[in-house]
């Protein structure tokens, strides 16, 4: 992921829109859906595991649902955003 981007609003605006839309849909798997929650609950619930690593919570969960939102798009291009 390029730094540009990662930094701009309107990447994170949209991870912010599409992510309710990707976890509640039916159309996505539950595997899938796993695979964003299961490590974000781990690492908020034990955060002491990783003393020695400087990012905070929020920062993995952000970093996640960048990476979940853009992998559930490539795989479900169907789900559409719910208003």
């Amino acid at each position: 992921m390029k730094w540009k981007k990662l930094l701009s609003l309107k990447s994170w605006s949209h991870v912010f829109k599409r992510m309710p839309a990707l976890l509640m849909s039916s159309e996505v798997k539950l595997q899938d859906k796993l695979l964003f929650l299961v490590p974000a609950a781990v690492y908020w619930v034990m955060p002491d595991v990783l003393p020695l690593l400087p990012i905070d919570d929020i920062g993995v969960t952000m970093f996640l649902m960048n990476w979940f939102v853009q992998r559930a798009e490539r795989k479900y291009p169907n789900v559409a955003v719910r208003k």
